[in-house]
């Protein structure tokens, strides 16, 4: 049996996106907040991955901020990095990893002021990790049937009701003993969010889908991780010749 959530973190990777980490933070904030006045002890790992922008400053001075540095550039790498500082952190407050919950998001996303809680109270249900979905703004630039054709593949996803089959590294949670049982996020440049699924799948874990608490997530045109979610975008413009644009943003 596990016990209840006693700390939740949140793990952002960023590789020079500055323009975008502040309202990632923003948002965050009161996600955290929602948390501790639900009586949970929260905070926020950002792992910055061999940044050069202004992201450090955007982090300086935010209570509940913990910064990670590295030079991977690989996504995969940076949310195991997070994740690992956050069940350090963790474990010299003597909260054993079973009592932590790691709820991963992306620089380039918004989390609902209730997306910790939420994650919460699926654990307390018997989650060991939920799977999110996304809803996706900014769609300056992109020809309309792009985001036609991704509305219509996400919906094609949902298996009826709240349970879909998705897998977002933008909104994707897991108990602390959970994810190491299942070997953590591999250092891939892409897809480690669906790999670290897939193994805690195998693995016997109870992972929840749910379609409640969305993260707002950018349709920017040229993401971080090659294959990742803009790289998906960028595909259903090539089939119908459309023209993508140089940053979704």
């Amino acid at each position: 049996m596990t016990g209840p959530l006693r700390q939740m973190w949140a793990v952002v990777p960023a590789h020079d996106e500055a323009e975008r980490l502040g309202r990632c933070l923003d948002a965050l904030d009161r996600a955290v907040t929602t948390a501790r006045a639900a009586g949970i002890a929260a905070g926020v790992v950002v792992v910055l991955d061999a940044c050069t922008d202004g992201s450090q400053a955007l982090c300086a001075g935010r209570p509940g901020v913990v910064v990670v540095r590295g030079d991977w550039r690989r996504v995969g790498a940076a949310r195991a990095a997070g994740c690992a500082r956050a069940l350090d952190l963790a474990g010299r407050a003597a909260v054993p990893p079973d009592e932590v919950w790691l709820a991963c998001t992306d620089a380039d996303s918004a989390v609902p002021f209730d997306w910790l809680t939420h994650h919460a109270r699926l654990a307390d249900r018997g989650a060991d990790a939920v799977r999110g979905t996304v809803a996706v703004t900014g769609w300056a630039g992109w020809p309309a049937g792009v985001a036609a054709a991704y509305r219509a593949g996400y919906a094609a996803g949902y298996r009826g009701g709240d349970v879909h089959a998705h897998v977002h590294g933008a909104n994707l949670g897991v108990r602390g003993s959970a994810y190491l049982a299942a070997g953590g996020f591999p250092a891939l440049a892409c897809h480690e969010d669906v790999v670290l699924v897939d193994a805690l799948v195998a693995g016997g874990a109870h992972v929840v889908a749910t379609g409640h608490a969305a993260v707002r997530t950018s349709a920017r045109a040229r993401g971080r991780a090659p294959e990742g979610f803009s790289g998906h975008l960028r595909g259903l413009a090539l089939p119908a010749g459309l023209r993508a644009p140089a940053d979704g943003a």
